[in-house]
C-alpha cells in the first residue's frame, strides 16, 4: 500500500492532478462555508498546495537568474492577501495560476525516445574474419578496429561503414539517404551502418569505428539540431517584468495616495496575470483538439506558435510527396512484333516471381493487378544474380532479367530504341528492368515511386498562402526533377544525406525563411529537429521520424498542411486577442480597485471572469474550419 501511494505521489502529473481536485473541493468549501468546525480556513489547502510551488518558482527565478515572470507578482499578490487575512482571494489566485501551468506543461512533449531508438538501428555485434579469412568471431562493434575485415550475411544490418572486398548485394540505404531501390553493390563500394544488405553475403573492410560510423554521426546530428532550437519563451513571461512594474508602481502609488492597504492589495489582485496565462495554452490546447480530429497529431506545445511563422515548406520525396512504392510505370516490347507487352509483362512476372527482390516483387505485383484472372507459369529453374537480376527457365525457355551489366555479361545486345526508351524512363525517374528471351533482346520493364494524388493539390495551396515549397531528397536527380515538375516546386535539391539536409535548411532559415520540413524517413530526422517546424508522415513514416517531430500526420494526409498553416495563424490571432483582452480588463479593474469600489473577493471575482472570457474564446478555436473549401 506505502509502495503504491509513493509511486502515486512520484508521478508528477498524476500529483498535479490530485492537488489540483483538492484545492478545487477546499474552495467551494470556503466560499459556501462548509466545514464551519474546521479551526482554519479551507481555502489554506488551496494555498499550500497550489500556492507553495508558485512561491517556489518565483524565489528561484529571482534568485538565480533575476528572471522575473508572471509567478513573481503572484505571489506578491497571495502574500500581501494573507497578510491582510483574505485568505478565500489567496487560495483563489494560486488554484487558477496552477491550473494555467498545468495545461501549459500538458501542452509540452515529453521526453522522447527516437535518439535510442536510432542508436538500436545498429546491430552491436560483428563477424570479424581472422588474417586467413577461414574462421570467423562475433565480437561487440565497439572492439572492431579500421581494417578488420568483416563478414555480413543477406538479411542482417551492417554493422560498420566499410568497403566491400569479396562478394556483390543490393543494399538497402533508406536509413541514410531516403533512396527509395535498393542500391547495387560489388567489391570497392562503400556501405554504411545501419544499412541493410538484402541479398548476397560479402565480405567488408571496415573503415570507420563504431564511434564514427553514419548511424552515430545522425544521432549526433539529431542531437545537435535539436539544442540548437530554442522554445519559444511565453508570450506571459515575455510581458511579465512590465505587468510586475506597473502592478507594484499602481500598489504603492495607490497606498501613499489613500494610506488604506486593502486597495493595494485588491490591486495586485485584479493584476494577478490569470486570463494572461490561461491565453495561451487554452488557445492551444483548442487548436491541437481541432488539428486531432483532421488526423493531425500536435506533439510540441509552442508548435503551432513556430509554424505561424513559417515561410518555406520544404518536403522529403521518397513516401511523402510519393506513395513510397513501386509501380510498374511502362511495359515496352521490341518493336520487332514478336513478343506482346502482355506476354512480355507475364514472362518477367514469371522470371522474378521467386524474388525476393523489391523490384521483382513489384512487377509480380504490377502483373496480378492488372491481370487478375491470369495464372503466372512457374519457373522451372531459378538463379538471383545480386547486383544484376535474375535468370529464370520459362517453358522452353530461358529468361533474364535485370539491368543492361546482367544482358551485357551475356552477350546479348540492346537495341537502339531499347537504349533510347530506357533513357527516357530514367530522365523521368524510373528504373529499368531489361528483359531477355533466349539470348535475345525483348524489351523492357519500367517501374517509379509514383507521386501522391493529392501532391499537386498541396502545392497549390501552399503557393496561395505565398509560401515557398521546395524538395529536399536522397533520390537521385532525375526522380527528383520529374516529381518535382509534376508536383509545381521549382527549388530542388537532390542526393542530399542527412547533413546536407541540414546545411540547405540552416542556409534557408539564415535568410530569413523559417523552414517547416515534412519527411517520413529515418534519415529525416536530424533535418525535422533542425527545421523551425518538424512534421513527419505518422502512417508510413518511421518511429524515430515521428519522435523527431513537433507534428506528425496520422493518415499521412498532406492535403491538411494548407489547413494546418491557416489554424496556427488563427491561434495566433485568437491568443492575441485573448492577451489584449485580459490586460485591458486589469487595468479597467486596477483603476476601480483604486477608487475602493473593488475588495480583494470582488476583485478576484472580476478577474477571474475574464479568465473565463479567455477560456470561451480559445474554445471557438475547437469547430474552426478554415477557408476556402472544406479540407475532407
Amino acid at each position: 500500500m506505502f509502495a503504491k501511494c509513493r509511486e502515486f505521489f512520484l508521478d508528477d502529473v498524476r500529483r498535479q492532478i490530485f492537488f489540483l481536485i483538492l484545492s478545487g473541493a477546499a474552495l467551494v468549501a470556503s466560499f459556501f462555508q462548509i466545514g464551519g468546525e474546521l479551526p482554519f480556513n479551507a481555502a489554506w489547502v488551496a494555498i499550500i498546495l497550489c500556492g507553495i510551488p508558485i512561491l517556489k518558482d518565483a524565489a528561484t527565478g529571482l534568485y538565480e537568474r533575476f528572471d522575473i515572470k508572471a509567478d513573481v507578482l503572484v505571489s506578491l499578490a497571495l502574500i500581501a492577501s494573507v497578510i491582510i487575512d483574505e485568505i478565500f482571494a489567496a487560495g483563489e489566485v494560486a488554484f487558477i495560476m496552477q491550473i494555467g501551468s498545468f495545461l501549459e506543461e500538458r501542452t509540452v512533449a515529453k521526453a522522447r525516445a527516437g535518439i535510442e531508438k536510432l542508436i538500436r538501428l545498429t546491430p552491436r555485434t560483428a563477424r570479424k574474419l581472422n588474417a586467413d579469412g577461414n574462421e570467423e568471431s562475433i565480437i561487440p562493434v565497439e572492439e572492431v578496429e579500421v581494417g578488420d575485415v568483416l563478414r555480413v550475411f543477406p538479411g542482417e544490418s551492417i554493422p560498420l561503414d566499410g568497403v566491400i572486398i569479396r562478394g556483390e548485394s543490393s543494399i538497402d540505404q533508406s536509413v541514410v539517404n531516403g533512396e527509395s531501390l535498393p542500391v547495387d553493390k560489388k567489391s570497392g563500394d562503400e556501405v554504411f551502418s545501419g544499412t541493410l544488405n538484402c541479398f548476397g553475403a560479402f565480405e567488408m573492410r571496415a573503415t570507420r569505428r563504431d564511434a564514427d560510423s553514419s548511424i552515430q554521426r545522425m544521432v549526433q546530428l539529431v542531437q545537435s539540431a535539436d539544442a540548437g532550437k530554442a522554445k519559444i519563451v511565453g508570450l506571459a513571461d515575455r510581458w511579465a517584468t512590465w505587468i510586475v512594474l506597473i502592478a507594484l508602481a499602481a500598489a504603492l502609488g495607490v497606498w501613499l495616495v489613500t494610506g488604506e492597504i486593502i486597495r493595494s492589495v485588491t490591486i495586485l489582485v485584479v493584476f494577478c496575470p490569470c486570463a494572461l496565462v490561461l491565453a495561451t495554452p487554452t488557445a492551444i490546447m483548442a487548436a491541437i483538439g481541432n488539428a486531432t480530429r483532421h488526423g493531425i497529431l500536435i506533439r510540441e506545445g509552442d508548435a503551432l506558435e513556430r509554424l505561424a511563422a513559417v515561410r518555406c515548406v520544404v518536403f522529403d520525396k521518397t513516401g511523402t510527396l510519393t506513395c513510397g512504392t513501386l509501380k510498374v510505370t511502362a511495359v515496352i516490347a521490341e518493336n520487332d512484333g514478336e513478343i506482346s507487352e502482355q506476354r512480355l509483362f507475364e514472362l518477367a512476372a514469371a522470371a522474378e516471381s521467386r524474388s525476393e527482390h523489391p523490384l521483382g516483387k513489384a512487377v509480380v505485383g504490377g502483373f496480378r493487378e492488372r491481370y487478375p484472372q491470369k495464372k503466372l507459369p512457374q519457373p522451372e529453374t531459378f538463379e538471383m544474380l545480386p547486383g544484376r537480376g535474375v535468370s529464370a527457365g520459362i517453358g522452353p525457355h530461358r529468361i533474364l532479367a535485370g539491368n543492361a551489366e546482367l544482358l551485357r555479361a551475356e552477350g546479348i545486345e540492346i537495341s537502339s530504341a531499347g537504349v533510347k526508351r530506357a533513357r527516357e524512363q530514367a530522365v523521368a525517374g524510373g528504373t529499368v528492368i531489361f528483359l531477355a528471351q533466349d539470348g535475345r533482346f525483348c524489351g523492357l520493364i519500367a517501374l517509379a515511386d509514383t507521386i501522391r494524388e493529392n501532391t499537386p493539390e498541396l502545392i497549390r495551396g501552399l503557393k496561395e498562402q505565398s509560401i515557398r515549397p521546395a524538395l529536399l531528397t536522397g533520390d537521385n536527380r532525375h526522380a527528383a526533377k520529374h516529381i518535382a515538375a509534376v508536383a509545381g516546386i521549382d527549388d530542388v535539391h537532390a542526393e542530399c544525406f542527412p547533413e546536407n539536409k541540414l546545411e540547405i535548411i540552416d542556409r534557408f532559415q539564415q535568410e530569413g525563411a523559417p523552414v517547416c520540413m515534412i519527411g517520413d524517413g529515418i534519415n529525416d530526422a536530424p533535418a525535422l529537429k533542425k527545421a523551425y517546424v518538424g512534421i513527419a508522415m505518422g502512417g508510413i513514416g518511421s518511429d524515430v521520424a515521428v519522435s523527431a517531430a513537433d507534428i506528425a500526420l496520422v493518415n499521412d494526409d498532406l492535403r491538411q498542411i494548407p489547413f494546418l498553416l491557416q489554424l496556427a495563424k488563427r491561434t495566433m490571432k485568437t491568443i492575441k486577442w485573448n492577451l489584449t483582452f485580459s490586460m485591458a480588463l486589469n487595468f479597467l479593474a486596477i483603476i476601480l480597485a483604486g477608487l475602493g469600489t473593488l475588495n480583494p473577493v470582488t476583485g478576484a471575482l472580476v478577474h477571474n471572469a475574464g479568465s473565463v472570457a479567455v477560456i470561451l474564446n480559445s474554445a471557438l478555436l475547437l469547430n474552426w474550419k478554415g477557408k476556402g473549401k472544406s479540407r475532407r
